[in-house]
């Protein structure tokens, strides 16, 4: 897979510059590099790459349920509760100055 994704994305790229290279002598030539570039690009490569970056990762992380939706209030409660005191120490810090 490590080899994979990097040849099908250099073998696109590649096919994708010749046909334009191609493409001012030869129209159907260059077009057809083309289209087989892109198509090798998106119909290979990126599936290639996404399952790569997926396979080891659980869906329910990424999912927003309720138990999510709770974890992050209490962040946002803490992260409140923290502005909040750092606030108050700066200020009692003024006072006894």
């Amino acid at each position: 897979m490590k080899i994979a994704i990097p040849f099908f994305f250099i073998l696109s790229v590649v096919l994708v510059v010749l046909g334009f290279y191609f493409k001012s002598e030869n129209l159907a030539k260059g077009e057809l590099l083309i289209g087989l570039g892109v198509v090798c690009g998106f119909l290979i490569t990126m599936p290639l790459f996404l399952y790569n970056r997926w396979k080891d990762r659980d869906v329910k992380d990424y999912m927003l349920t309720k138990d999510s939706f709770k974890k992050m209030r209490e962040y946002e409660v803490n992260k409140d509760r923290e502005k909040r005191e750092k606030v108050d120490a700066k200020t009692n810090e003024n006072k006894n100055a």
